[in-house]
């Protein structure tokens, strides 16, 4: 089992900047790839950015150039540093963490953390 906790949501003014941070327990090693997921109201959960344990990233179009995601694998930690937020950025951000086996893959999700964006 793997648990995950997130911090660093918050409110801010459109331009501004917010860096959230998942914290992972348990069963650690066996976690493959990290990444964050936003879901705001009345929309499904979409992928913001992932990275491997070898340090890949990828992100979704959206946020590319504003948002950049890091691993401090010895802390167990994931980070999104979050730069000129936008009103659409307004959503519930929930840490992932993945593990991929012989049967196929896993997914664990932490409580998600709240970033809402003012214009």
């Amino acid at each position: 089992q793997v648990q995950l906790v997130e911090s660093g949501g918050g409110l801010v003014q459109a331009g501004g900047s917010l860096r959230l941070s998942c914290v992972a327990s348990g069963s650690t090693s066996s976690i493959n790839v990290m990444g964050w997921y936003r879901q705001a109201p009345g929309k499904q959960r979409e992928l913001v950015a992932r990275i491997t344990g070898s340090g890949s990233t990828n992100y979704a179009g959206s946020v590319k150039g504003r948002f950049t995601i890091s691993r401090d694998n010895g802390k167990n930690t994931v980070y999104l540093q979050m730069n000129s937020l936008k009103p659409e950025d307004t959503a519930v951000y929930y840490c992932n963490a993945r593990r991929y086996s012989s049967v196929g893959e896993y997914d664990y999700w932490g409580q998600g953390t709240q970033v809402t964006v003012s214009s």
